[in-house]
């Protein structure tokens, strides 16, 4: 029986329409160990793997963790993007912050 855990890999990886091969790649790691992590009982993946899933899920760690199943809120997805945004380089930061005026002098 899957549990939380892997309930939410799988709902947020199919959410993104990508297969277990997909995320496997996306994450470094193999597609039988993603397997693993959405359908055992007590999958209990590495603190870098599960930050690198949900880096690749567009959810939080703390999302993927928590105890029931649910879809991410956008505090959820909010926190995901801006961790991403944290980690682009100064330019593609710059692109961003010039789509956003763009967008608010529309």
């Amino acid at each position: 029986m899957p549990s939380a855990l892997g309930d939410k890999i799988r709902a947020a990886r199919k959410a993104l329409k990508l297969s277990l091969e997909d995320l496997a790649e996306k994450v470094s790691s193999s597609k039988s160990y993603m397997w693993e992590l959405e359908n055992r009982d007590e999958p209990n993946p590495g603190a870098d793997l599960l930050m690198r899933i949900a880096g690749a899920l567009n959810v939080t760690t703390e999302h993927l963790l928590g105890p029931t199943v649910t879809d991410p809120t956008e505090d959820v997805t909010d926190r995901a993007f801006f961790r991403k945004y944290q980690q682009l380089d100064p330019d593609d930061k710059k692109r961003i912050r010039k789509i956003l005026d763009t967008w608010d002098d529309a």
